[in-house]
């Protein structure tokens, strides 16, 4: 383990262990916009990760959820991807499918990914080129060949929408919080796949990309291209993830939503 992802490691250990702290008991709720809210535990989680992860690194840029963007992390080579609470809605309701997300980019392209489930003390570990682990044992993605039949994490509120109605006829469709949690639930092999249509940011999936991706499979917007890191604007039109073996498959799958939606 480089040092870079030990750090990244620790930090996710220490925020995880503030939201727990905070997990069934009293804080605070606000609405930074409709249907986003954002709590205590969010806030304070950013800036433990922060102080943590820029003093133990310094000169990197920083990019998080809860933090006012600069674009001083445009010229940084190396700039960390965050999200304190990814899933802050199930925390919210007590379900434990929530994540702290930190991803670190070297131009543009994602070096390592920590995602920690604190809920439910599942650490998944990735650095390019040296695989993924979960609690420190190697993890792959499934060897599933076919869609009928195959697992998909989707997202409550989108299950809710309808939008997986017409998929759950072939798929086996299953309500997961956190999109930085489904894709490390991909890269397990506790789902086949995941996907979500509707506008992302880096910081969802920064971490959970590379998991996938050094677990075997494939993670790309929703009509099949690779991700670069660290953009001006952090906004992704949406994500595709899956095993690698069924991705040309999702891909057409949803194909004409993604068009129909522009």
């Amino acid at each position: 383990m480089t040092s870079r992802l030990e750090l990244a490691r620790e930090a996710a250990i220490e925020a995880g262990s503030l939201v727990m702290g905070y997990y069934h008991d009293e804080y605070e709720i606000r609405e930074k916009g409709e249907g986003n809210p954002v709590t205590t535990a969010d806030l304070e989680a950013d800036r433990t990760l922060h102080r943590i992860l820029m003093e133990g690194a310094p000169g990197t840029g920083w990019l998080s959820e809860e933090t006012a963007d600069s674009a001083d992390r445009l010229d940084a080579d190396e700039v960390w991807i965050v999200d304190p609470i990814d899933g802050t809605k199930e925390f919210i309701q007590g379900v434990p499918e929530f994540a702290i997300s930190i991803a670190l980019a070297v131009r543009g392209e994602i070096a390592l990914g920590v995602v920690l489930n604190p809920a439910r003390e599942e650490l998944f570990l990735a650095e390019r080129g040296a695989g993924c682990l979960c609690n420190g044992k190697k993890i792959e993605v499934t060897g599933t060949g076919a869609m009928k039949g195959a697992r998909l994490d989707a997202s409550r509120s989108e299950i809710g929408r309808g939008e997986f109605e017409e998929y759950g006829r072939v798929l086996e469709v299953r309500p997961v919080g956190s999109i930085a949690y489904k894709l490390a639930r991909v890269a397990a092999g506790q789902a086949d796949l995941t996907w979500s249509l509707g506008p992302k940011n880096e910081w969802d999936i920064a971490a959970g990309v590379l998991l996938v991706e050094e677990a075997g499979g494939r993670a790309t917007d929703q009509r099949g291209r690779p991700f670069r890191f660290n953009r001006e604007d952090p906004e992704v039109p949406g994500i595709l993830a899956s095993n690698g073996r069924l991705h040309g498959l999702a891909v057409e799958a949803v194909a004409d939503e993604v068009v129909r939606r522009g």
